[in-house]
């Protein structure tokens, strides 16, 4: 009896030991979806309480990555890079300087931290990819990316948060050689790159898509989407994704054999059927919303996003593409979703400042709630983060907290 009760203590100590919870961009699946129970329905009039805000970050236009009770985000003070840790409370509990950072336009941090297995994972804007230890922050390992695999720097730095899936890391140095390569996340040694085709990166995030006959890695490289062979960095096919200067900085989204993706600047977005074994594609419908890096969330069989030069937001037949509504009474920009059950919210957050709790129907851009944002400094482009009951919005130099 007494060996039984040993053993199950070691179990339930094992069991927290060994359970971490990770974070990274744009929710787990970097859908902009987070599923949480209990959140209101509709706002004050002034506004979901604001818990706590933090002025200092510096400069920047980082998400929030949030993890087994801790906030972590990143800004730019006299050209270099910090990290930040707070806990959910808003008390700083450490911070981190990495490296320069950013400070040529538009000046500040990009990427989102990736919290996996108890180690961070930083990719500044010129290019250092940095792994630390989650608890003490001492550096693991560091690679420079653009030096290492003579990769190519772009006009507003780079941006892409950096994928994990299982022990490998995936980025794009945007190299003629070294288009795309993977890393091992405990070491930071290359387990392949791939010649891609040839082009500089384009301020996007990749994603993985597994349920095919090979795992697949696609990724917008200058003004293509491009898929890797996510075991052998063999390219499978890109596809033309153009705008009028190259960005498209929108993570991709998969469902059930079909992807769809969207770029600014007026050319709109597209869905593509993939084949089985992943080697190729049709496609299907295109669409007018352009939306440039706002994202967009998909909810049963509907898009909805903003547009960039089509300045409305929409909402999109899944199936056939066709524009359900636009509407511009709120400025654009980029907007994440709570769904619970057949229950579900957009929070969109305006180029302008406002943030809305909207309802998710194809019926009308249906405004629940809405506030301003007043804190903070410069552009509104931070994505907003759900977790554990709080909203959390980062404009510029403050970090804000609300309880949703």
């Amino acid at each position: 009896m007494k060996k039984l009760i040993v053993l199950f203590l070691f179990a339930s100590v094992a069991t927290g030991l060994f359970a971490q919870e990770n974070s990274q961009w744009r929710g787990k699946n970097r859908d902009g979806i987070y599923h949480e129970t209990g959140l209101l329905k509709q706002w004050p009039e002034t506004g979901p309480q604001l818990l706590w805000s933090f002025d200092g970050l510096g400069e920047g236009h980082t998400s929030v990555a949030a993890a087994n009770d801790k906030i972590y985000i990143t800004g730019m003070t006299d050209s270099i890079g910090t990290l930040y840790v707070f806990d959910v409370q808003g008390k700083l509990l450490n911070k981190k300087a990495y490296g320069l950072e950013w400070n040529t336009n538009w000046n500040g941090t990009r990427s989102t931290v990736n919290v996996n297995d108890g180690k961070l994972y930083i990719f500044s804007g010129r290019g250092v990819l940095s792994c630390l230890d989650e608890k003490t922050l001492n550096v693991v390992w560091s690679k420079d990316v653009l030096n290492d695999f003579d990769g190519r720097n772009i006009m507003f730095g780079l941006t892409e948060s950096p994928l994990i899936v299982d022990d490998v890391i995936y980025i794009t140095p945007g190299g003629e050689t070294y288009n795309m390569v993977a890393l091992n996340k405990n070491t930071g040694e290359l387990i392949w790159s791939s010649k891609g085709i040839g082009k500089p990166s384009t301020y996007c995030s990749p994603l993985y898509i597994s349920g095919l006959d090979i795992p697949v890695v696609v990724n917008a490289i200058d003004s293509c989407l491009v898929a890797f062979n996510a075991k052998t960095g063999e390219k499978l096919w890109d596809v033309e994704q153009k705008n009028p200067h190259g960005h498209s900085p929108n993570t991709p989204y998969f469902e059930k054999g079909l992807l769809f993706t969207s770029s600014g600047g007026g050319l709109g977005s597209m869905q593509l059927r993939l084949t089985p074994c992943g080697h190729n594609f049709e496609k299907v419908w295109t669409n007018e919303l352009d939306n440039k890096m706002g994202g967009f969330v998909k909810i049963g069989d509907y898009v909805y996003s903003s547009g960039e030069k089509n300045r409305y937001w929409y909402c999109v037949d899944w199936k056939t593409g066709e524009t359900k509504y636009k509407d511009n009474q709120l400025g654009v920009g980029n907007v994440i979703a709570n769904v619970t059950g057949n229950d579900a919210m957009l929070y969109c957050y305006s180029d302008k400042g406002d943030l809305a709790l909207v309802k998710a129907t194809p019926e009308k851009f249906d405004i629940i709630s809405k506030f301003k944002i007043t804190l903070g400094t410069d552009q509104h482009w931070a994505h907003p983060v759900i977790y554990k009951g709080v909203l959390y919005v980062r404009h510029g130099n403050t970090l804000m907290a609300y309880k949703i």
